[in-house]
C-alpha cells in the first residue's frame, strides 16, 4: 500500500498539465476521496483538487444559463413548448380574446362584450354621461359657455364695523346718501345689516350737530332700499340697551338718541308703534329718558310732519346776519376772557370755513374801534393761533384784510386815526408771520398834508 501511494505521488506532478475538468470521471473522484481519507495528500494534490471542484461548478452554471436563454428565445419566437393548441390549458397568451373551446370561427368571446375596457357588443347603445371635471382628459373649452359667479363672503360684526366706519366718516364730508347706498349694496351684510344704522348713530353722537343731521337723512333714505323698518327698529333696540356705555363718552346720549328716534318716526324710518312697545317695560333710567324725549318731540307736533329742525340749522344753512352776530360775540368774549382755545372751539362749532374771512374782518375793525394797546396785542395773538392751527387759511386771511383796506376811507370817517392804527396793526401781524409781505405792502397809507407856495393860493394838497 505504501508503494502505491509513493507511485501516485511521483506520477501526479508529471501529468499535472494533462488533467482537465472534462476528463475527470467518477472513478477518479472516488480515488481522490480515498486518498484524502487516508490523510496522505500533499499540498500540490490539495490545490489540484480544489481547482477541479471550481471548474466543475463553473461548468454547471454555464449549462443552466444556456437552458434559460434557449427557453426565452423560443417563447419570443412563438415556438410551441409542447402544449396542445386545442386545449385551453395549452394556450400561452393569457390576453387572447378568441374562443378557448377550440371551436367556431375564432371570433372574440361574448361577441366583444366581455372583459374590462372593451367597447361592448355591436349595436349596444350607451346613455349620455356628464363630463367629469376631475377627469385628466377634461377639456373646459369644449363644454360650452362657462358662467362665473362672484361670491362675496358675509361680513361678521367686527369686519362690518371695520368696513362701514370709513364709509360713514367719508359721508360726513360729502353728504351724498346715494354713494353710501351704492357702497353698502356691494357688501354682503347678511343678518348683521341692522348694525349699519346703529354704527352711524354712534359715530354721529361723537361728532357735530351737522353730522347728526346727515345721519338722520341717511337713515331715512336707506329704509326700503338697504334696510327695512324691522332692521331699523332692531338697531334702535340695541342702542337703547347700550346707553349705559354710550354715556361714558357722550353724557348727552339719552337726549340725542331720543331726538334720533323722534326724527326717524317722523321720517317713517321707524314703525309708528315703536314707542308703544316700550310702555311699562323699561327698567333702565337712561333708556326711559331717551324714550320720554322722543315722546315729547312727537307730541309737540299736532300732525305727523318731518322734524327737520330737531338738530338745529347748522353750517352754511344759517343766515349771514346770524353768523356775523355769532362771530362778534365770539370776539367780545375773547377780549374779556383771553382764552384762545375757547374761541377756537366756538369758531369750529359754527362749521363755516368758507366764511372765516368775516371773522378776520370783524377782528380788524374791532381793533380800529378799540381804545388802548391791549386789544391790538390780543387780536394779533388770536389771529396767529388760528393761522398756526390752519383754522383760517391764507385765502381767508387775505380776503378779510383786503375788505378792511377797501372800506378804510369810510371807517376813517368814524375813526380819524384809522390809518395810523391800521399801519401799526399790519406791521405787528407781519412780524408774527400772520400775513404775507405782499399783503402788508398793500395796506393803504394816508398822504401827509403840506402847504405849497403862495403862488398856488395857499391851498392844502394831499
Amino acid at each position: 500500500m505504501a508503494t502505491e501511494v509513493e507511485a501516485w505521488t511521483v506520477v501526479a506532478p508529471q501529468h499535472e498539465g494533462a488533467f482537465s475538468s472534462e476528463d475527470m470521471d467518477g472513478d477518479e473522484e472516488g480515488l481522490l476521496n480515498d486518498v484524502e481519507v487516508n490523510g496522505s495528500w500533499t499540498p500540490q494534490e490539495k490545490a489540484l483538487h480544489e481547482a477541479r471542484l471550481k471548474a466543475k461548478a463553473k461548468r454547471r452554471v454555464r449549462r443552466t444559463s444556456s437552458r434559460d436563454s434557449t427557453r426565452e428565445s423560443l417563447s419570443d419566437n412563438g415556438a410551441d413548448l409542447g402544449g396542445d393548441p386545442t386545449s385551453p390549458k395549452g394556450k400561452t397568451n393569457a390576453g387572447d380574446r378568441k374562443s378557448r373551446m377550440g371551436k367556431g370561427r375564432g371570433l372574440p368571446k361574448k361577441g366583444g362584450a366581455g372583459g374590462k375596457g372593451v367597447w361592448g357588443a355591436a349595436g349596444m347603445v350607451y346613455e349620455m354621461e356628464e363630463p367629469d371635471a376631475k377627469d385628466p382628459n377634461y377639456d373646459e373649452s369644449s363644454q360650452g359657455d362657462t358662467v362665473y359667479a362672484t361670491v362675496t363672503p358675509e361680513l361678521d360684526e367686527r369686519e362690518l364695523e371695520k368696513t362701514v366706519s370709513p364709509i360713514v366718516q367719508e359721508y360726513f364730508e360729502h353728504g351724498d346718501t346715494k354713494e353710501v347706498q351704492m357702497l353698502l349694496e356691494g357688501l354682503n351684510l347678511g343678518h348683521n345689516k341692522y348694525a349699519v344704522s346703529s354704527l352711524a348713530v354712534s359715530l354721529s353722537l361723537e361728532g357735530k350737530a351737522s353730522h347728526r343731521e346727515l345721519t338722520s337723512r341717511l337713515l331715512s333714505d336707506m329704509v326700503g332700499k338697504v334696510l327695512t323698518e324691522k332692521d331699523m327698529a332692531r338697531a334702535f333696540d340695541k342702542m337703547l340697551a347700550d346707553l349705559p356705555d354710550l354715556i361714558l363718552d357722550t353724557p348727552e346720549a339719552p337726549q340725542m338718541l331720543g331726538q334720533f328716534i323722534a326724527r326717524a318716526i317722523a321720517d317713517h324710518a321707524l314703525p309708528m308703534g315703536f314707542l308703544d312697545c316700550y310702555k311699562g317695560k323699561v327698567d333702565c333710567d337712561h333708556a326711559r329718558a331717551a324714550l320720554d324725549r322722543a315722546a315729547v318731540l312727537l307730541s309737540m307736533k299736532t300732525k305727523m310732519v318731518r322734524l327737520d329742525n330737531v338738530w338745529g340749522v347748522g353750517g352754511g344753512l344759517r343766515p349771514v346776519k346770524h353768523l356775523i352776530k355769532e362771530m362778534n360775540l365770539l370776539l367780545k368774549e375773547y377780549l374779556i376772557s383771553g382764552e384762545v382755545s375757547e374761541a377756537e372751539r366756538c369758531l369750529r362749532d359754527l362749521e363755516v370755513p368758507h366764511f372765516h374771512h368775516e371773522l378776520v374782518y370783524e377782528a380788524v375793525v374791532m381793533v380800529l374801534e378799540s381804545k388802548g394797546e391791549s386789544a391790538i396785542s390780543m387780536m394779533v395773538k388770536l389771529l396767529k393761533a388760528f393761522w398756526e392751527t390752519g383754522l383760517i387759511t391764507l385765502d381767508q386771511m387775505n380776503r378779510g384784510f383786503q375788505r378792511v383796506y377797501d372800506e378804510l376811507p369810510e371807517i376813517n370817517l368814524d375813526v380819524p386815526h384809522a390809518h395810523t392804527i391800521m399801519e401799526s396793526f399790519v406791521d405787528l401781524c407781519y412780524q408774527e408771520s400772520v400775513i404775507t409781505k405782499q399783503l402788508r405792502d398793500a395796506c393803504p397809507s394816508r398822504g401827509r398834508k403840506r402847504f405849497v407856495s403862495e403862488g398856488d393860493g395857499g391851498t392844502i394838497k394831499q
